[in-house]
């Protein structure tokens, strides 16, 4: 099969398209014939770093496709089924290729409303939004939430899942993206080249950061008594709880997790019309390093998806 690897670490011109042994799937486990492959930041920091691995991998966890065969032990797949996913993150997956093999509950059905493009931009951005607003902030209904960085891959995914929740949503974002975040179902959306958005708003329940260093800080002075600053950004970003606590507050550094049950809401949600991915760009798999150019550059509206099977 054809899968995108790496010899070293760099900028996007390591990523070359190569040709390697096909996966067949262990016990409890599904082999998925990949129609497309989501990026992520964290695809890049792996790229040129070798992240938690140390070493170079093969990159990709965000898949949509069509499960191919399983493995002994599975009953809540069959081949045939159409699922997306983020399999076993933060563990190498491998989804930049024709195939790739993941827990099957690392899996959910692809809703009939998203396409695989759509379904492929989900899992990792959906998720990470979904722990940290809901897990990590038990997020409730009539509470207000400012989201930073709101029109990138996570942050209008965020925007989604608050107004489902029934919150209220204030986003940051340059002023060309206002409408679209607005569109989005955004209450209030804040200039934040224009306005310190610490003193623009009035105080908030949720924080969720996925920018950090002085983002962090600021945020806390966001909040109302009580509240919490999610920060998705850097490990770093932990000190936080150090300072919120003298203040009344609270702070914690979250990183994602593959999460069925996290996935099954994810997919109720863009089932119900209420969480749609905004696709910035497709590319197909032989342009892998072109799309980690784009998605470095840190100017993307919602997510870049890779093309792997029509």
């Amino acid at each position: 099969m054809r899968a995108v690897a790496q010899d070293g670490f760099g900028g996007p011109e390591v990523l070359e398209v190569v040709e390697v042994e096909r996966p067949e799937p262990g016990p409890a486990e599904v082999l998925v014939r990949v129609h497309a492959a989501g990026v992520n930041p964290t695809d890049s920091w792996h790229r040129a770093t070798g992240g938690l691995a140390g070493k170079p991998i093969r990159l990709g966890w965000d898949v949509s496709g069509v499960v191919e065969a399983v493995g002994i032990g599975v009953t809540t797949l069959a081949p045939g089924d159409e699922v997306f996913g983020m399999p076993r993150h933060p563990v190498p997956a491998g989804a930049y290729a024709e195939y790739v093999t993941s827990p099957a509950r690392h899996l959910v059905r692809k809703p009939a409303a998203l396409s695989h493009v759509q379904a492929a931009a989900l899992p990792l951005a959906a998720l990470t939004a979904w722990q940290g607003l809901v897990d990590t902030a038990g997020l409730r209904p009539g509470q207000r939430v400012l989201v930073h960085a709101a029109a990138g891959g996570v942050g209008h995914l965020a925007v989604q899942i608050a107004k489902a929740r029934g919150a209220y949503v204030i986003g940051t974002a340059r002023a060309a993206n206002h409408a679209f975040l607005r569109g989005l179902g955004a209450d209030e959306v804040v200039d934040y080249t224009a306005v310190d958005f610490e003193t623009a708003v009035e105080p908030v329940d949720v924080v969720l950061d996925a920018i950090g260093g002085e983002y962090g800080a600021r945020s806390l002075r966001a909040l109302r008594p009580g509240g919490i600053v999610v920060s998705l950004a850097s490990p770093a970003e932990a000190r936080l709880a150090v300072e919120a606590g003298p203040l009344g507050l609270r702070a914690a550094f979250m990183a994602v997790e593959a999460d069925h049950a996290g996935m099954r809401e994810i997919a109720a949600l863009a089932e119900a019309g209420l969480l749609r991915p905004e696709i910035d760009t497709v590319l197909p798999l032989e342009l892998a390093g072109k799309a980690h150019e784009l998605s470095d550059g840190g100017r993307t509206r919602g997510k870049i998806v890779l093309s792997v099977t029509a």
